[in-house]
């Protein structure tokens, strides 16, 4: 669509914003959102499936339990959104992202009796740790020409090796690490006075994320490295330096994670949280990040948390009394399934629109008319937005003539 008439060079009041806004929010459902749309109603229907097997899972308890296990994976998820999207992978982000908070808890000394003026530089420990991995993965894939399945492989082993080991010769120990049970960590980053403050954490991270994928120079290069690296790179942009980027804040990314997880699990070791990175990936792809690049969603990144998030506590307490088969296992193939579905479904996106499509006349007449109506109708939202404008009032009845017309021809195309 062109660019909107602003003759009367005004800006649009709340009323041209609001309508221009639902424009975009409908276009954007259209397209890109039915995938995510499924997830909603899928998340809500699941939920439904399980209070109705066992009322309790619609408890205060455990929706404050489910908050809490979904933090962690969900700020892991919109991390490695952004290594996703320019066709790569990070295997190693589940044991960063525990490696350092063990390595922060050994150095700080860490534990449930322990004076909290130490405690805070756990912070800093844990989120430079996850971005030095970061970069380093970003260095391997862009600069030594690693394939970022290998690299971030070799990686996840160092991080779980390197962590564990200055842990133990620091402690002299191999115990688990502490963290106090409670205090003002688990304020800030897991329980405040009741409230699972992590899930505003959360919704900032997503709008944040949301902001520099889709609105900055470096979301638009991350994405244009994924749909097509070699004509980035032709087109002048230092693409090695945007994929380090990218597996920058997936490290950070971790770092942060690392913050909430153990502000929910006090006690752990480098062994707490595996699988974590997978369980994060497939809550990407089932958001609807293409799997091969050059396509993300943000928002659809924490709709697949959530929807996992679901399935493991409700299939936990579906299967918690009285059954031989373990909730883990069955919560492993269900995901598997869901994952595979997923990039399936992907995979038929490309192809679909790999195609190519033939529109016929009156196809081609209809739509050229429809997008004449819209735009004469964002030429009205700046008309309206005109105050004491004898011009603009005269537009704006122009305007609903045009409109008037265009829409008698449309009746008649159909």
């Amino acid at each position: 669509m062109k660019q909107p008439n602003n003759q009367f060079g005004t800006k649009l009041n709340a009323r041209g914003k609001l309508r221009q806004l639902g424009v975009k929010t409908g276009k954007y459902l259209r397209t890109s959102g039915k995938q995510n749309i499924v997830i909603v109603f899928a998340t809500v229907a699941l939920f439904a499936i399980f209070t109705l097997i066992n009322p309790s899972f619609a408890s205060e308890g455990m929706l404050l339990t489910m908050s809490k296990a979904l933090v962690p994976y969900a700020i892991l998820a919109l991390g490695v959104t952004f290594v996703i999207a320019t066709g790569g992978i990070d295997l190693s982000i589940g044991t960063v992202c525990i490696g350092s908070a063990v390595l922060a808890g050994a150095l700080c000394k860490t534990g449930v009796s322990q004076d909290e003026g130490t405690l805070w530089l756990t912070i800093p420990i844990i989120l430079v740790t996850g971005l030095v991995f970061g970069i380093i993965n970003g260095l391997l894939v862009a600069k030594c020409k690693i394939a970022p399945f290998i690299a971030t492989l070799g990686t996840m082993l160092v991080s779980r090796g390197v962590t564990a080991v200055v842990s133990e010769a620091v402690r002299e120990t191999s115990s688990a690490i502490k963290y106090p049970a409670t205090g003002w960590f688990q304020k800030i980053f897991t329980n405040y006075n009741g409230f699972p403050i992590g899930i505003v954490w959360v919704i900032v991270l997503l709008i944040i994320c949301m902001v520099v994928m889709y609105k900055t120079k470096i979301g638009r290069y991350i994405l244009a490295i994924g749909s097509n690296e070699e004509a980035t790179r032709l087109s002048g942009i230092n693409v090695d330096k945007y994929k380090i980027i990218a597996y920058a804040i997936g490290g950070f990314f971790a770092g942060l994670a690392a913050l909430f997880y153990v502000a929910s699990n006090p006690s752990l070791n480098i062994a707490s949280g595996n699988g974590m990175e997978l369980d994060a990936i497939a809550g990407v792809y089932i958001g609807g990040t293409s799997t091969t690049g050059g396509a993300a969603s943000v928002a659809g990144t924490l709709l697949g948390s959530m929807i996992l998030v679901v399935i493991r506590q409700g299939l936990n307490m579906a299967l918690s009394s009285g059954s031989v088969v373990s909730a883990t296992n069955i919560t492993y193939a269900v995901t598997g399934v869901i994952v595979v579905g997923a990039v399936l479904l992907d995979v038929i996106k490309k192809k679909s629109a790999a195609k190519v499509k033939i529109e016929k006349p009156a196809a081609k007449l209809k739509r050229e008319l429809k997008e004449t109506i819209e735009e004469l109708k964002f030429e009205k939202d700046y008309a309206l937005s005109a105050k004491n404008n004898p011009e603009a009032v005269a537009r704006v009845a122009e305007i609903d003539a045009e409109i008037a017309e265009l829409k008698n021809k449309l009746k008649q195309a159909k």
